[in-house]
């Protein structure tokens, strides 16, 4: 006698009856699961943002950092350049207008350098940015959780 077990993989010929047997429960099943996939899709969007902007402050301040260090460098290097420079220029000129007068004439030059350098540093300082993408891609949460997507097209 052959004996054979029913396959569980096999596809059910009956429909699956409600958790509680009234006819209503299958839609508020799918309404609460929709409801549950909403929740999780809205708070993974946000976790989203919330590494989107991580990521950009990030790579604003290693960009800003590695800048700064390496205008440190020329700094420290054309520094020493520039000081054999100036005695250069100043021993040059003390023999036409003698030693205070080149002395004057090497720090004035060196006085307007450094006014056109720091208004030039602070120009480039102001205009490091903030957080573009992510404020960009902020603004377009209210129309996808509205379900008005093609707004932010």
């Amino acid at each position: 006698m052959s004996h054979t077990a029913p396959d569980p993989f096999a596809p059910s010929s009956a429909a699956p009856a409600p958790p509680d047997g009234r006819p209503g429960s299958a839609d508020q099943e799918s309404i609460g699961r929709l409801v549950g996939e909403v929740s999780r899709d809205l708070s993974t969007l946000v976790r989203q943002e919330v590494a989107l902007a991580k990521a950009e402050v990030a790579q604003s301040a290693k960009n800003a950092g590695k800048g700064a260090g390496m205008f440190g460098g020329a700094g420290v290097a054309g520094h020493m350049v520039l000081v054999f420079l100036s005695i250069s220029l100043w021993w040059a000129l003390a023999t036409w207008l003698g030693g205070g007068w080149s002395a004057l004439v090497v720090a004035g030059v060196w006085a307007v350098i450094a006014a056109v350098l720091a208004l030039r540093g602070r120009a480039a300082l102001q205009s490091v940015g903030g957080l573009p993408k992510t404020a960009e891609s902020v603004k377009k949460i209210p129309d996808a959780l509205r379900g008005h997507e093609e707004r932010n097209a």
